[in-house]
C-alpha cells in the first residue's frame, strides 16, 4: 500500500530552512514584544521616587498606582489568552500593543505634570489600569506563538529567551527611564516608552505567522492528548503550577517595585549606585534565564531546577532581612539584593515552558493567560502589602516575608505531578 507521506517528504525538506527561520523571526518578534512591555512594567517603578515627588504621592498612593497596572494586567490576561487560543497569535499581539502605544501616547500628552499643575491621582490610576488591561495581551499571545514554533525539547530554550525580555526590557529602563523623567520629564519618558511599543508592534506586524497547520507542534500534540482535560481552567495541575509561579513571582515584584526605594531610603545608595545595582539584578537574570532553558532542555530536570531556585530565593531573601537587621547598609545590602533579585528571577523560562508543555499547545495561550492573571495579581497585592509593612515593622520583615513567599511557593511549582 502507498504511503500518504512519501510524496510530501521533499517538500518537507524543500520548506524546512525557511521554516527554520521563520520560526526565529516569530520568537525575536515575540521577545521584543515582551521587552517593549517589559520597560513600561518595569520602567515606571523604577521611576518611583520621581513620581512620589513629581506626582505629590506618599508611599501608599504610589504603591496603589503602581500596582494598578500589574492589576489591569491580571484582569486582561486570562479574557486575552482564551481570544489567542480562539482567534490567533498575530491579531492578539498586535491589537494589545497598538492600544498600549495610543494610551501611552494619551499619557505624554495629557497625564504628565505640567505648568506646575499636577494631573489628578484618579486620573492617573485610570491611565495606569488601562496600560495595564492593554498590555496584558502581549504574554500568553506571544508565549502560544512560540508552543506553535518549537518543540517540546526545545520550548525550555526558546521560552527562555522570550523570558529575557522581562530582565532586558528591566535593565534598558534602569539605565534610561529614571534619567529621561529626571532630566526631560514624564511627558517624554511616556512618549519613549509608546515608540518602543510601536516599532514591536511594527515587527510582530512582519514576522508573525501562524505556521503551517500540517506541520505544527500546535496539531501534532491536539492529537496526542485527547485524554487531557478539553480547557486548561479544568486541569489541577495547570492551576497548581500556575498557583507556583503567581506566589514565586512575589518577592520578584518586591525587588523590582520597591527595590530602589529600598536602596534610596534604608541602604543610603546614590541614584547611580541604585541604577548600576538594579542593571546589574536585570541582566544576571537575563542570563540565567537562558543558561536554564538550555540546560534543563539537555537534561530534562524542569523540576529539580524550579525546586532548587525557590529554595536558594528564600535562603537569599532571609540572608537580606538578616542583613537589615544587622544594620548593614551601602554597597553590602546593594550586592545582598541584586544576587536574591537574580535568583528569584531566574526561572521563569523553565516554568512557563513547563507549564505550557502540561497544558498541551491547543491550551497553551489558556493556560499562560490564567497563569499570568496570577502573576499579576501578585503583582498588584505586592506593592500593596510592601507598603502597609513600612515603616514599621521595616524592611527586614518585608524580605522575612518574602523569603516565607517563596517556601510556600515551592511544592506547588517543583511537584513531579
Amino acid at each position: 500500500m502507498p504511503s500518504s507521506t512519501s510524496p510530501c517528504r521533499p517538500q518537507q525538506s524543500h520548506s524546512a530552512t525557511p521554516r527554520i527561520a521563520t520560526r526565529w523571526k516569530v520568537l525575536a518578534a515575540g521577545t521584543l514584544a515582551n521587552t517593549a512591555f517589559s520597560v513600561v512594567i518595569n520602567g515606571l517603578p523604577l521611576t518611583a521616587i520621581l513620581m512620589r515627588t513629581s506626582y505629590s504621592l506618599d508611599n501608599a498612593s504610589l504603591a496603589l498606582a503602581l500596582g494598578l497596572m500589574g492589576l489591569g494586567i491580571a484582569l486582561s490576561e486570562l479574557p486575552w489568552g482564551m481570544l489567542t487560543d480562539a482567534w490567533g497569535d498575530r491579531p492578539v499581539l498586535l491589537t494589545g500593543l497598538f492600544s498600549t502605544v495610543g494610551v501611552l501616547a494619551v499619557m505624554a500628552f495629557e497625564v504628565v505634570p505640567h505648568d506646575g499643575v499636577t494631573p489628578s491621582f484618579a486620573v492617573l490610576c485610570g491611565a495606569m489600569l488601562i496600560v495595564g488591561l492593554m498590555g496584558g495581551s502581549v504574554n500568553g499571545s506571544s508565549g502560544r506563538a512560540i508552543m506553535s514554533w518549537f518543540a517540546a525539547n526545545e520550548r525550555g530554550l526558546a521560552m527562555s529567551i522570550r523570558q529575557t525580555a522581562i530582565p532586558l526590557g528591566g535593565a534598558l529602563a534602569a539605565l534610561s527611564m529614571p534619567w529621561l523623567a529626571a532630566t526631560y520629564g514624564f511627558g517624554t519618558l511616556f512618549g519613549t516608552l509608546a515608540a518602543f511599543n510601536a516599532l514591536a508592534a511594527i515587527l510582530v506586524w512582519a514576522w508573525v505567522r501562524q505556521p503551517d497547520v500540517a506541520a505544527t507542534a500546535h496539531q501534532r500534540e491536539a492529537r496526542a492528548d485527547q485524554s487531557m482535560p478539553p480547557s486548561a481552567l479544568r486541569s489541577p495541575t495547570v492551576w497548581r503550577i500556575s498557583m507556583g509561579i503567581g506566589l514565586l513571582c512575589a518577592p520578584q515584584f518586591a525587588i523590582l517595585i520597591f527595590g530602589t526605594v529600598f536602596l534610596h531610603d534604608a541602604a543610603h545608595v546614590s541614584m547611580t549606585g541604585i541604577a548600576i545595582a538594579m542593571a546589574t539584578l536585570q541582566i544576571g537574570a537575563m542570563v540565567m534565564r537562558v543558561w536554564s532553558g538550555r540546560w534543563t532542555d539537555q537534561r530534562g530536570n524542569r523540576i529539580e531546577y524550579l525546586r532548587a531556585c525557590a529554595g536558594l530565593s528564600a535562603a537569599l531573601f532571609a540572608v537580606l532581612a538578616m542583613a537589615v537587621t544587622l544594620g548593614l547598609s551601602g554597597t553590602s545590602l546593594a550586592v545582598w539584593m541584586a544576587v536574591a533579585g537574580i535568583c528569584v528571577s531566574a526561572w521563569h523560562g523553565v516554568a512557563y515552558a513547563e507549564l505550557a508543555t502540561r497544558a498541551g499547545a491547543p491550551r497553551a495561550g489558556t493556560a499562560l493567560g490564567l497563569c499570568n492573571t496570577l502573576v499579576f495579581l501578585a503583582n498588584f497585592a505586592t506593592p500593596q502589602a510592601v507598603a502597609q509593612w513600612l515603616p514599621e515593622p521595616g524592611w527586614s520583615a518585608v524580605w522575612w516575608m518574602c523569603a516565607a513567599t517563596a517556601l510556600i511557593a515551592l511544592p506547588l511549582i517543583a511537584a513531579k505531578k
